[in-house]
């Protein structure tokens, strides 16, 4: 298996740590990357890390993913809570899948408690700022690690 991990950012999240910090902090994206590709490092784990505004360039990264990754972690933003296409896309992979939400969107509108993601991840962080990076990033080694040993046991 692939220790390849693609990191997927959605809709506005090229503003992080301008838009609404009450919210989302004032970290940057730079910022999640920097400390992304750290961890990743540490656990011996290559990473693609990719932001976009337009939901088919995202469809366009985890169809890449689907031939390369051994995980792929996302959060999706506003497209959680509309977009089908994105989950039809995530549907298509055989790898573990991350949710990752900056804000506890269970404490906000009504609207955010529904995600069309969570449908297909392995797992969901939510509510621990970007730290949630970092601890889906420690999760999908975990996951990597183990389908290795589960497939040297088999041979």
């Amino acid at each position: 298996m692939s220790r390849l991990i693609f990191v997927l950012n959605g809709p506005n999240l090229n503003l992080l740590g301008k838009r609404q910090p009450h919210i989302y902090g004032h970290e940057t994206l730079a910022d999640v990357e920097r400390d992304c590709r750290r961890v990743a490092g540490e656990l011996r784990l290559e990473m693609r890390f990719h932001q976009s505004n337009a939901e088919y360039q995202i469809i366009d990264w985890i169809h890449e993913a689907r031939e390369s990754a051994g995980a792929l972690i996302i959060n999706p933003a506003a497209f959680t809570h509309t977009s089908v296409a994105i989950l039809d896309a995530l549907n298509t992979l055989e790898v573990p899948v991350l949710e990752v939400h900056i804000s506890n969107v269970h404490k906000r509108e009504a609207f955010r408690h529904h995600s069309y993601v969570s449908l297909v991840a392995s797992g969901v962080i939510a509510g621990f700022g970007t730290h949630g990076y970092q601890l889906a990033i420690q999760r999908a080694a975990r996951l990597i690690d183990e389908a290795q040993a589960a497939a040297g046991a088999k041979s």
